[in-house]
């Protein structure tokens, strides 16, 4: 994946406004005003990968709450689109529609080359297992780039990124722990300055 696009670790976030499966606006910094934001960006909804990481968000979503996040996912849907898919793949999730791929651009995510979505051994190593759960591989609805990839941020309170995390291929979505323990295991919600890691005395 191009790199000069990607944006690095702890630079401002975009600040877009999408619209939610109702069709109301929601402008993303409202969501990381008073707890870090975890965002993340789906395929097309034919990705069997971008399912089985929407059923893990979902399945996840206590422990993530817990963990002092806040959540949102955007996809290339329209809002009403968004809405049929959040409800069978996503639901409690809140999910924003971003049918121009706007805030897949503000964010550096591009599309991707053969290697990174078809042709890749590890994706189709994760196509096979996510086909054992029940996830069939199909094509993208009319509107949505099949070679779109995905990403995943957490975004700090002052707007910051935490965690850039861009995928090396379609399959390479991060794991909970990740998400959950934070740099070095100290909370996202603790300052980036001073020492950091697990027990470090922070007075």
């Amino acid at each position: 994946m191009p790199q000069n696009n990607q944006i690095p670790f702890y630079r401002e976030a975009p600040d877009l406004t999408l619209l939610d499966t109702a069709g109301r606006p929601v402008r993303l910094s409202s969501l990381w005003t008073e707890k870090p934001l975890l965002l993340a960006f789906t395929r097309h909804f034919g990705c069997t990968q971008c399912k089985e990481m929407l059923d893990e968000l979902v399945a996840g979503r206590d422990r993530i709450q817990a963990a002092g996040l806040n959540m949102a996912v955007i996809m290339q849907g329209t809002p009403e689109a968004t809405a049929e898919f959040a409800a069978q793949f996503a639901p409690g999730l809140l999910c924003l529609a971003d049918p121009e791929r706007v805030a897949y651009r503000a964010f550096g995510l591009e599309r991707g080359n053969l290697f990174q979505t078809f042709l890749n051994p590890k994706v189709w190593k994760a196509v096979s297992k996510a086909s054992q759960k029940g996830y069939k591989v199909e094509p993208p609805p009319p509107g949505q780039d099949a070679m779109q990839m995905s990403g995943t941020f957490i975004i700090s309170t002052g707007g910051r990124l935490l965690l850039p995390y861009y995928y090396d291929h379609i399959a390479d979505h991060p794991p909970l722990e990740l998400l959950l323990k934070g740099v070095l295991s100290t909370g996202w919600d603790k300052p980036f300055q001073g020492p950091l890691g697990p027990g470090v005395d922070e007075n």
